[in-house]
């Protein structure tokens, strides 16, 4: 009941939005002018969805690995998972593309622009998910360990089957909006050339000069990849709460 009613205001919202710049704003939209450049848009919101996915599962394990470090008790490999997660949530992603592509990708050899974009973004996003993994574990009560402790668990074990269970219900929130936040990140690979969405919608609005024609659908293309994770965010939350 409660997803149906997220998906309802989902779309009053949205009907409200497209009664407001179509109507109350009064533009005279050229769709016309546009028009002839709609295959490069969908064919960029499809580099966006590849891009996105890629990097999403990407970053989980790069998460999950500087996690591991993180919380390790060697103590080279927390130092050095600790210092990447600081160095990358401390400098700007714009930054860490460029520096990425045209000085750290020649030195490699490596030409690939999308491979190149997808890694720079999953490890973008790797360390923002390792806190929030992080900070997940962290919040279980001590007393989960000692009852796991108490029944005989290895350590391994009392990850496995009883912190990390909890502690997913506890991130799943924090992971949702990091993973929207990484789909819209994606937006800034059109510095180098990477054919996606918010590139094709730049070229084609440098063409016609219809700016709003050119950013509608590049603002209705995002929300079509970002609701479906908020709405599986959402299911996903109903059917792993518990009753403290």
């Amino acid at each position: 009941m409660r997803l149906f009613l997220n998906a309802s205001v989902t779309v009053v919202l949205g009907a409200t939005f497209c009664f407001f710049f179509f109507v109350l704003v009064g533009h005279e939209y050229r769709w016309s002018a546009i028009a002839p450049y709609a295959p490069n848009l969908f064919a960029g919101w499809g580099m966006t969805l590849l891009v996105s996915a890629a990097s999403l599962i990407l970053s989980v394990i790069i998460g999950a690995g500087l996690t591991a470090g993180q919380l390790s008790t060697f103590s080279p490999a927390r130092w050095l998972a600790r210092g990447y997660v600081e160095i990358i949530r401390g400098t700007p992603l714009l930054t860490q593309i460029l520096i990425g592509y045209y000085l750290v990708a020649p030195m490699l050899h490596w030409e690939n622009k999308f491979a190149v974009g997808v890694l720079i973004l999953a490890a973008f996003a790797g360390a923002y998910l390792s806190e929030i993994f992080r900070a997940g574990i962290g919040s279980i009560p001590k007393s989960q360990w000692e009852s796991a402790r108490a029944i005989g668990l290895t350590g391994a074990q009392a990850y496995r089957f009883v912190i990390i269970p909890q502690a997913i219900r506890r991130v799943l929130p924090a992971t949702t909006g990091q993973f929207a936040n990484l789909i819209k990140d994606s937006s800034l690979l059109y510095v180098i050339g990477l054919g996606e969405f918010t590139m094709q919608a730049r070229q084609a609005n440098a063409q016609t000069y219809a700016v709003f024609e050119s950013y509608l659908p590049l603002a209705i293309g995002y929300l079509a990849l970002t609701l479906p994770i908020s709405f599986a965010s959402r299911w996903l939350e109903h059917r792993t709460r518990y009753e403290h």
